[in-house]
């Protein structure tokens, strides 16, 4: 990692293990207290999309008025949206105010995390870039999935489950003070005229480029497709699970030991795809490996029932090819040229905020129809297209070095 921004990356651990100590038990403790799957689908959905949309903005807010003005804009609307959702809508059940609240949360972690990601695309020699953001989606995967499962798995036996929500705000500062304030790289914002026009200008950008340059589109499905899953399994996952002899306290381990083969990973195959290459690793460890291991969740648990060790081994899988998705962050701005980093950077972030909003979107649409065993195999299959889109995605020089060689045959 670029060694100036050691402290920008401890915040983001930190900040990301109090906004995810939730993520893999609120919905079956909402579907105790009365709610529904769909209900609580519907509501993770509603988070989604304002994720998505500070997915988006982050990479052109980022451009306009620096990483750490937007970082702590993020901060202030998670906060905002966590006390109205804690504090008044889950103690009176009101699920008219979880949704527009959860919400308001949503807008928080991207806000956050993706700026700095945004923030080491730049500040990351191109040969190192690979590892560089290998180690951010350690520190971001490590905080969300890892350290808040455990936390939550220790935190609500001993506090309880609100006063477990409650603490997230205190995490959530804390990596704030880390990333932005202790932090003390600098990111130096190119000058430009013209003003509010300029910044206008740049906004666009971050949506033209998907006319201008397609191949930023499709990178942006895949980057959708990669983590679905991660946002969908909770919805439905643990349910299934406790039906097999696996209670959501256990559930809560296995979840944790998945991302902790994730983040031991996303550094291992960071740093091995600037040797084998981004497309290879994304394509045959990412897409291939995690189709194959989705299957693995639901046909395992069936054939040993109750075995925890088994079930969480195949989920150890799952999360280990996972991390083969992590050189996205860098194949996408190596599609473009410099001018156009910054709205790469964007439709990469909106995807990655998208996925939180297409895995439960799925869940809401077609659980119902299909169940487990065909929420499985649609997740399949989405890994299996992603392998497949990212072989399509070429830097300039591999265009131009085609263009050449057919210009030299003919």
């Amino acid at each position: 990692m670029p060694p100036t921004l050691l402290w920008g990356y401890i915040g983001v651990l930190i900040f990301m293990m109090g906004d995810g100590l939730e993520l893999a038990w609120i919905s079956p403790y909402l579907v105790d207290q009365g709610l529904s799957v769909h209900q609580t689908a519907i509501l993770t959905t509603s988070y989604g999309v304002t994720i998505a949309i500070g997915s988006w903005l982050s990479g052109v807010l980022v451009e306009s008025f620096g990483p750490r003005k937007v970082m702590l804009l993020g901060t202030g609307l998670y906060i905002i949206g966590h006390a109205i959702f804690v504090g008044f809508a889950i103690p009176a059940l009101n699920y008219e105010l979880m949704i527009p609240s959860y919400a308001i949360r949503g807008f928080g972690y991207p806000l956050f995390a993706y700026s700095f990601l945004v923030w080491v695309a730049y500040r990351s020699p191109q040969k190192r870039l690979g590892a560089a953001v290998g180690w951010f989606w350690f520190v971001f995967t490590g905080g969300l999935s890892v350290l808040g499962a455990y936390y939550s798995s220790f935190a609500i036996n001993v506090f309880g489950h609100f006063a477990t929500l409650w603490t997230a705000i205190i995490w959530v500062l804390i990596g704030t003070f880390l990333a932005v304030f202790v932090n003390k790289d600098e990111f130096n914002l190119e000058e430009r005229e013209g003003g509010a026009k300029a910044h206008i200008s740049e906004m666009l950008a971050g949506i033209t480029i998907l006319i201008r340059e397609p191949r930023v589109a499709v990178a942006c499905i895949v980057r959708i497709i990669n983590q679905a899953a991660q946002y969908a399994f909770p919805l439905f996952l643990p349910i299934y699970l406790s039906t097999k002899g696996i209670e959501t306290t256990t559930w809560l381990n296995i979840w944790g030991t998945i991302f902790v083969a994730n983040i031991i990973f996303n550094l291992i195959f960071g740093a091995l795809s600037d040797k084998i290459g981004w497309k290879n690793t994304i394509s045959y460890i990412g897409g291939i490996g995690c189709a194959i291991f989705t299957l693995g969740l639901y046909f395992i648990p069936e054939m040993f029932t109750g075995n925890v060790f088994i079930v969480g081994l195949v989920g150890f899988l799952w999360g280990m090819c996972l991390a083969g998705f992590v050189p996205i962050s860098a194949l996408v701005p190596s599609l473009v040229g410099d001018g156009d980093k910054g709205p790469a950077m964007a439709i990469l972030n909106l995807g990655a905020g998208l996925c939180v909003f297409v895995g439960p979107g799925l869940v809401a649409l077609f659980y119902d129809a299909i169940g487990v065993q065909g929420m499985m195999y649609l997740l399949f299959g989405l890994y299996a297209a992603s392998a497949i889109m990212t072989r399509f995605l070429k830097t300039p020089e591999e265009r131009s070095g085609g263009k050449q060689l057919k210009e030299e045959i003919s």
